[in-house]
């Protein structure tokens, strides 16, 4: 997965589509790598600004506002010719409204991650805990291994982080899931006493993981 940090990146629009998108009285989203899009949105959607543009006053136009200040104070704005450039690092408690329910998973609270939106691994990380299995260890293996994007804010002094997992291809990170947690607790069963004798929870865990 790629790290999309809003610390560091800047969002380029196309001026000619921006300008479109805000006179258009239409619900709009500028996604994470500049493009816009129109309701209804689709569901893979990782936007970094969603809402509607209206004038100023009855009597006025959308324009009658500096271009700069038209997304709101959360977001810096610079004209650069053709190009809109965005830094949206000021809007992350928005973005985390709009794209929340999209994501796979949600690492914004500071209290770990408790569920899949997906409920395939959302099955597997429930039946994985039952081995000390955490949805943390099945996550870095999806950030290592797999096609996507960790939408996040991450400074290093003083240490900040908040994110929202997004996977381009679910099929192969529920494999890769399931086949993590079944290797692992193969494994625990093997070489861990504390699951020499399983109780019936772990018992319906390893049945199904089919874990021998």
């Amino acid at each position: 997965m790629k790290k999309f940090n809003l610390f560091k990146e800047i969002i380029v629009v196309p001026r000619e589509d921006f300008m479109r998108a805000i006179n258009s009285h239409k619900k709009f989203a500028v996604t994470y790598d500049g493009a816009i899009a129109y309701e209804p949105f689709e569901p893979n959607l990782i936007s970094i600004y969603e809402g509607t543009i209206t004038p100023a006053s009855p009597l006025s136009t959308n324009l009658s506002r500096p271009l700069t200040e038209i997304l709101g104070r959360d977001y810096r704005i610079v004209e650069d010719d053709d190009r809109i450039l965005i830094k949206a690092t000021g809007a992350w408690q928005s973005i985390i409204g709009f794209n929340r329910l999209r994501a796979l998973y949600d690492d914004t609270s500071g209290d770990g991650i408790a569920e899949f939106s997906d409920k395939t691994l959302e099955t597997i990380g429930w039946h994985a805990t039952e081995f000390n299995i955490q949805y943390r260890e099945i996550i870095d293996q999806f950030e290592a291994q797999s096609e996507g994007i960790l939408l996040c804010i991450e400074q290093e002094e003083p240490y900040q982080f908040s994110g929202l997992g997004f996977v381009f291809n679910m099929d192969a990170v529920q494999k890769l899931g399931f086949e993590y947690c079944a290797n692992v607790i193969k494994d625990k069963m093997a070489n861990d006493e504390d699951f020499a004798t399983l109780s019936d929870d772990e018992e319906e865990a390893r049945e199904y993981f089919k874990a021998i």
